[in-house]
């Protein structure tokens, strides 16, 4: 087999499309989410998509600019940081001609 032919396991993962609603939630160690974020922004860096895998589903996201960043920080109580990122899509459309 080939570097480019994909497994049995890519072949059986659901792939979340647009017109979908997809929502997933992690409680993860502090270093599994630092890994996490790390190659969110690798990619964010690098690309113009996005792909997050898990086992049973994929999520490739062509992304535009201006990217969305929001720091929040409760320090009332039990002190919590929340740190949200925005991302819009972009699509590959263009313009029509003028003639």
């Amino acid at each position: 087999m080939s570097d480019t032919e994909p497994t049995a396991d890519e072949t059986d993962r659901t792939t979340i499309k647009r017109g979908r609603e997809f929502e997933r939630e992690y409680r993860l160690s502090a270093a599994e989410a630092g890994a996490f974020l790390i190659e969110v922004g690798e990619q964010l860096r690098d690309s113009e998509e996005l792909t997050i895998v898990e086992e049973e589903w994929e999520l490739p996201f062509r992304f535009g600019e201006p990217v969305e960043l929001e720091i929040d920080f409760d320090g009332v109580g039990d002190p919590e940081l929340e740190i949200e990122l925005e991302l819009p899509g972009r699509t590959d459309e263009t313009a029509p001609d003028v003639e």
